[in-house]
């Protein structure tokens, strides 16, 4: 019978290496059949407190207990370009003694190829007990269940398979598979729903649902939270707080909670003034009076005293991102297709989107719709028949995978500050200034690839706003924003003077569009009423 899980923080505090206290005395406790999702500002530390409780950082305060097992999702997955293969990604999120249990089996095997003779024979041997008794047979069997499910195909046939070759979504969904089918009872998952098309989402919150797992997760995806969580842990204000009930009533738990901490501080600084005056009054008395030099020092005790308690802590500053994606008048036809075909992604269709227009491009992973706004953007990408912008028509690309080698190594002040395209430089103050507008003045001396998602999410949000574009290509633009920063983007989109098209799994952000073009599985493409068919 396997342990019931759960996982349980206790005051935990870390500091990054700026010496900035990153957040301190958070505690909570995930028990089996909880959902609780890690909500907060990016940059606030949410994927740092996962990474400390897989035991991959240590903390600087305070500790976690974790039983029944623990596995981990990474961010990272959906994104991997590398040439690892199905089997490595696998064993990437398998329990250690199964990880340590293959390299071992592959080194024996490897030597075996180089020398057949009996030692080498007998390694292999002691290999292959060993891959048995850490449970690799029963991982095959379950890694079989996983692909066929994920991929539609059994394990021995998509073992070598290199993971590029996969979507994000079916890296994501294969990961997902091994996790929640596998033996760990406490599952960490950073960004789970990222890559994952309509379907997969929906998949994804019946599994969450169901489980009766202890699942620690990390989302923006606004629908998810309102159907999956059970519990909501907010890290904000240096520190976390638990809400217990779901993400309907989060919000207004938010508010409340900030008027009390409003409250509290106001009576504190209230108290705090009254005890100075009293000293200051008695202080005076003290000097023609010993009865009242006694009530002097009795009250600068009260006063010490106080003061030592501490103040209540003030209520964490909302974050304010102010986009300004002001854009411009363009030609009436901002994008004319006629028989484009994407090759061998979809067949020859027909479409015109006209200026001001809000289109947002559903359909499954795979199908090419990140295709479809490169080639928009003026990357190469093979098609046949023909496709033009209109006139005055400035596209700006936001790219689902952050993936900006030209970026890499530079801080944020260093990008702004040398222009690019059609992007002019601009002096520290002035990038300072724009910074802060996205909440990223602080990590101004950043290098762009130490960001977190949300943070290089927004900065891309930013360059787009410089580059004057008129037509705004967003491949999953809310994926790794947080719950501020999406509908700060939303809004700022409303008011925006162009053409917008996106790419987008987030049906929150998907209602907000007024055009919805669907890439079917069979290759057509064509216009439909709403979101809810993506």
């Amino acid at each position: 019978m396997r342990p019931v899980g759960f996982l349980e923080a206790s005051g935990l505090a870390y500091r990054l290496d700026n010496g900035r206290e990153l957040f301190r005395d958070v505690s909570f406790r995930v028990g089996a059949g909880d959902v609780v999702a890690l909500v907060g500002d990016n940059g606030a530390g949410k994927t740092t407190l996962l990474r400390i409780l897989a035991g991959e950082v240590p903390p600087r305060a305070g500790g976690s207990t974790a039983q029944g097992g623990l596995a981990v999702m990474p961010q990272f997955i959906g994104s991997v370009r590398d040439d690892r293969t199905v089997r490595d990604l696998l064993l990437a999120v398998a329990p250690r003694p199964v990880r340590d249990a293959a390299a071992s089996l592959d080194a024996a095997e490897l030597a075996l190829m180089d020398a057949d003779d009996e030692k080498t024979q007998l390694r292999y041997a002691d290999a292959l007990t060993a891959w048995g008794e850490a449970g690799g047979y029963q991982a095959e069997v379950l890694w079989d269940t996983v692909t066929v499910a994920a991929l539609g195909v059994p394990f021995d046939t998509a073992r070598f398979r290199e993971v590029r070759t996969l979507s994000g979504g079916e890296q994501k969904r294969l990961v997902l598979e091994a996790l929640l089918r596998g033996p760990e009872q406490v599952l960490l998952f950073d960004e789970p729903d990222n890559y994952l098309d309509v379907p997969g989402k929906r998949w994804l919150e019946e599994r969450l649902i169901d489980t009766g797992k202890a699942v620690l997760l990390v989302s923006h995806d606004r629908e998810l939270l309102a159907r999956a969580a059970t519990h909501i842990v907010t890290v904000e204000g240096g520190t976390a707080w638990v809400h217990g009930g779901g993400f309907g009533d989060w919000h207004a738990a938010r508010v409340a909670r900030a008027d009390r901490m409003a409250e509290l501080r106001r009576r504190w600084d209230e108290k705090h003034e009254q005890l100075k005056e009293l000293v200051r009054s008695l202080q005076r008395a003290a000097t023609i009076s010993d009865v009242m030099a006694n009530r002097y020092k009795a009250a600068q005790t009260r006063l010490r005293r106080f003061e030592e308690e501490g103040a209540p802590p003030l209520p964490p500053k909302e974050q304010r991102v102010r986009p300004r994606l002001r854009g411009g008048r363009t030609g009436i036809r901002a994008i004319t297709c006629e028989s484009l075909e994407l090759t061998g992604l979809m067949a020859p269709f027909d479409l015109e989107v006209f200026f001001g227009d809000r289109v947002c491009v559903l359909g499954a992973n795979g199908s090419g719709k990140s295709h479809f706004l490169r080639l928009l953007a003026g990357e190469p990408v093979r098609h046949a028949g023909a496709y033009r912008l209109g006139a005055r028509v400035v596209p700006g690309l936001f790219a689902q995978t952050h993936q900006h080698p030209e970026w890499e190594g530079r801080t944020l002040l260093d990008v702004l500050h040398r222009g690019e395209g059609r992007r002019q430089g601009m002096d520290r103050g002035t990038a300072t200034a724009a910074l802060s507008r996205y909440g990223l003045a602080a990590s101004a001396e950043q290098r762009f690839e130490t960001l977190s998602g949300g943070q290089q999410a927004r900065f891309q949000v930013l360059l787009l706003e410089l580059s004057g574009a008129t037509l705004l290509l967003l491949d999953e633009p809310t994926d790794n924003l947080d719950l501020v920063s999406a509908e700060a983007l939303q809004q700022a989109l409303e008011e925006y003077t162009g053409t917008v098209v996106a790419v987008t799994h987030d049906r929150w952000f998907a209602d907000s569009f007024d055009r919805f073009l669907r890439f079917e599985e069979d290759g057509t493409v064509s216009e439909v009423a709403s979101a809810a068919v993506g």
